[in-house]
């Protein structure tokens, strides 16, 4: 079962504000980013290297590979060792495969879920908000940083 891409505005029902997502970007530095790529050309790549140069600790998540940006690269979520203490999860995923990552973010105990532009899943996203997770989707992590913080 896929799920369409959102709409422009489809994802304007979530409940977080800037002055939220401010608070995040300020407040949590350890990001795990699923889904990242070792093409310096794609966007998982350029967003997880602007957080590093910005102080956050990137854990790239992927399912194959040794390191990337001089991190060692873990196969999933909960190869992640539990004294890494994850604080958000950056999904660079199809929608549809959103499920299982909060799953195992919700076990991990993040903080927040972060879902890239162009990804959206409401079902996904209310069970972690259930969870006591913060929930951005369909937000670009760089981009927020620079208009939030970095300005």
């Amino acid at each position: 079962m896929g799920f369409a891409p959102p709409v422009k505005g489809e994802s304007e029902e979530r409940t977080m504000t800037e002055e939220d997502i401010k608070q995040v970007l300020s407040n949590f530095k350890i990001v795990a980013v699923v889904g990242i790529s070792p093409k310096e050309d794609r966007a998982s790549y350029i967003v997880a290297s602007y957080l590093k140069s910005k102080g956050y600790r990137i854990i790239p998540v992927r399912p194959d590979g040794e390191e990337i940006l001089g991190e060692k690269v873990y196969h999933s979520l909960a190869e992640i060792p539990k004294e890494i203490g994850v604080e958000v999860v950056d999904i660079f995923r199809k929608s549809e495969d959103v499920p299982p990552i909060v799953e195992e973010a919700i076990q991990r105990r993040a903080k927040v879920v972060w879902m890239q532009e162009g990804v959206f899943h409401k079902e996904a996203g209310a069970k972690a908000e259930k969870a006591g997770l913060k929930v951005v989707m369909d937000r670009c992590m760089k981009k927020d940083h620079q208009k939030l913080i970095n300005q």
